[in-house]
């Protein structure tokens, strides 16, 4: 029978067992094995009312006009909700406790941004804020120099998510995803810069 160990426990055999560490410890964690590390502790969502203009935005987006008598024959009132233009946008905000920022933070902020699209997607919402309320948020020192690095390249345009897929005239439930329904259309990348996990 396995002993549920305290947290002091925990820690310690984290430092002095190796084959513990390989298997709970960060890199566990930072391979994908975990789905929330330690260092999170949740998140919330909160919801507000779009207005005609932004329902209109999210009109020109997704459908777009072809032409201007077709822009004068369009009726806001009707056609908004007769396709199904969301009414409503939605917001993430995720806690965390602490922040590796060169490493930890841009694989959060993928993580967090496409759970807020799927949640957007299942509750027929349009995703709006990404908010990560950050605690003890650092760069190591075996960092700073890959972090110069990164921050004196160009930029590039953002890539867009494609649209989630739909089955036979039908909308998947946000269990059913699996990684191949999600595509970046137009990413581009600088060479990876590497940096040496920091424990």
């Amino acid at each position: 029978m396995n002993k549920k160990l305290t947290k002091e426990e925990f820690l310690e055999k984290l430092k002095t067992d190796r084959d513990f560490n390989n298997r709970y410890g960060r890199k566990h964690i930072t391979e994908g094995k975990m789905v929330l590390p330690p260092c999170h502790y949740g998140f919330q969502v909160y919801t507000r009312e779009l207005s005609l203009e932004e329902r209109l935005q999210v009109w020109n987006i997704k459908f777009g006009f072809t032409n201007e008598e077709q822009k004068n024959q369009f009726d806001p009132n009707v056609h908004l909700d007769t396709h199904g233009v969301p009414t409503r946008a939605i917001s993430l905000m995720w806690n965390q406790r602490s922040v590796d920022t060169f490493l930890g933070l841009p694989f959060n902020i993928a993580s967090y941004g496409l759970l807020l699209m799927m949640i957007a997607d299942e509750v027929g919402m349009i995703p709006d804020e990404l908010i990560g309320n950050l605690g003890d948020t650092h760069l190591y020192l075996n960092h700073i120099e890959q972090a110069k690095e990164q921050i004196g390249r160009e930029t590039f345009e953002l890539p867009t998510l494609n649209q989630f897929p739909t089955y036979e005239g039908t909308r998947p439930s946000i269990e059913s995803y699996v990684i191949g329904d999600f595509t970046l259309n137009d990413y581009q990348s600088h060479p990876s810069i590497k940096a040496p996990l920091s424990n």
